[in-house]
């Protein structure tokens, strides 16, 4: 799940729309894939999914991850690794399977520091942030004010000047770029980001190189109040970008309506700190484990497009590029779109997107036919005497591009770097006052530490979901179709 990290991370580049390239299968044999279900259904495919099948592809990744390095980040023999394997058990499945290329921006910083008159702190720039000059930045110092939404908003700095200022915010709510576009536009010379848990901010993104405006850092929840509290600060940040590729896997069933396609994605790449099982092993292996127990040729009335995102750690660059690569018609033809980004958190919650906005928190509702995919979600975990709640399309993850261009969208997710309340800990088990993935972003990021339970429930639901809608996209627990669908996809 996307909050990035600092040394070689990576931005958006380019798509390479020149077509696919083939996958190597020096690194991981093709594997016999399972025998796909007689009735590929929500509930069948559900029952299908085992937890030690969904175990078995992370043991895999993590393997891939050990073998390089200790990650499966973008631009990464780990990462490309972890494309064969999902390529090779694809294709041992037999689907037809295309890995396009894309560009991206690799992102290095060198010097990172941050001063006060009479002291040091630790800094780490946010990936794409621009260099200072050589010799720093200093400015006054203008902390935000402390509101629901610190810093995403222009009215957030009513009343202060922010003409050459260093701008000291918190963490949270919107995206960091977002922090970062608002305060550069009103003046400010840089941005510093205090994390909103104890420890250094080592893991944060503008969301891409043609967002970076000003130099932009994180400081840990530890020094904020002396940050915000110094008259001045000079910020020195050293970086460098360069351009790499990475790819994307796509499979589609061969059967079913290629007019009401259903798309199933995960992202497949971790951040360069871990492997990460968690974010996003477990989405992709329930994905994939799907995928498999589905089979190419199943008896489906809609087709089903699997998709594995690389570079989403960096601002959701493949599937971003992905959906921008995408015709008008090729859109059209999309009924829905399911994403699934970490689903074993060791702290876990069970949380379906917000399709209809009903927590009344952060963004507004996903177009028209998110609500039902949250319905179709909340039900299956009900089934399993499981109460779920919503988790708002706060845009770190790969439903983002979708949703853009009124797809509706929708999933699970057991919890990133949010707290679980007393009240959840009550409903789910686990421990209140604690984020539900202590480990994310972090080598510690493990199969060790996935919740198994979670795991086994939510791939079930992955499967169920994927299965219902390859069956009908109708009905109350349906999306628009036909005129309804262009008519909802009017104002997009």
């Amino acid at each position: 799940m996307r909050r990035m990290t600092l040394l070689a991370s990576f931005a958006v580049g380019a798509l390479v729309l020149a077509g696919c390239s083939s996958s190597s299968d020096d690194e991981q044999p093709a594997s016999s894939a399972p025998t796909p279900v007689a009735t590929p259904d929500g509930p069948g495919l559900a029952d299908a999914v085992t937890e030690a099948a969904v175990v078995g592809h992370l043991e895999q990744l993590e393997r891939i991850a050990i073998d390089n390095n200790g990650n499966r980040a973008a631009g990464t023999s780990g990462y490309d690794a972890s494309v064969d394997y999902v390529v090779d058990e694809l294709e041992s499945a037999g689907f037809e399977v295309e890995t396009p290329e894309f560009e991206f921006d690799q992102f290095t910083a060198d010097t990172q520091s941050l001063s006060a008159p009479d002291r040091q702190f630790q800094v780490n720039a946010l990936t794409y942030s621009p260099s200072t000059p050589g010799d720093g930045l200093t400015g006054r110092v203008v902390p935000a004010p402390k509101d629901d939404s610190p810093g995403c908003e222009a009215t957030d700095y009513t009343g202060l000047d922010l003409a050459g200022a260093v701008v000291v915010v918190d963490r949270g709510v919107c995206p960091f770029g977002q922090k970062q576009t608002v305060a550069a536009d009103l003046g400010a010379a840089a941005v510093l980001v205090v994390n909103n848990e104890p420890g250094p901010l080592d893991s944060g993104t503008l969301g891409g190189a043609d967002v970076a405006r000003i130099p932009s850092g994180g400081v840990s929840q530890e020094d904020g109040p002396a940050v915000a509290a110094a008259p001045e600060l000079t910020l020195t940040l050293d970086t460098e970008t360069t351009t790499t590729k990475s790819r994307n896997v796509i499979a589609q069933t061969k059967t079913g309506n290629a007019e009401n396609v259903v798309v199933a994605g995960a992202h497949l790449d971790s951040v360069p700190e871990g492997p990460g099982i968690n974010d996003n092993g477990s989405g992709t292996a329930a994905v994939l484990e799907t995928a498999l127990r589905m089979g190419s040729e199943p008896d489906v009335t809609n087709a089903v497009r699997f998709t594995f995102w690389g570079a989403e750690e960096l601002g959701l660059v493949g599937s971003t590029k992905y959906v921008e690569g995408l015709s008008e018609t090729d859109k059209a033809n999309i009924a829905l779109y399911l994403n699934f980004d970490m689903i074993g958190s060791h702290n876990a919650g069970y949380l379906a997107y917000d399709g209809d906005d009903s927590d009344k928190v952060g963004e507004p509702a996903g177009p028209p036919g998110s609500d039902a995919i949250e319905r179709v979600f909340v039900q299956r975990l009900q089934q399993e005497g499981i109460a779920a709640e919503g988790t708002d399309f706060d845009g770190r993850s790969d439903y983002g591009p979708f949703i853009e261009v009124g797809i509706p969208a929708g999933g699970v997710f057991s919890g990133a770097d949010e707290t679980k309340t007393p009240e959840q800990a009550t409903k789910w088990g686990g421990t209140a006052d604690e984020t539900f993935d202590q480990n994310y972003h972090t080598a510690e990021d493990t199969l060790a530490n996935v919740d198994r339970a979670a795991l086994a429930e939510n791939a079930s639901a992955v499967a169920y979901g994927i299965g219902t809608y390859a069956q009908s996209v109708e009905g109350q627990d349906g999306v628009p179709v036909g005129a309804a669908r262009t008519e909802a996809r009017s104002g997009e």
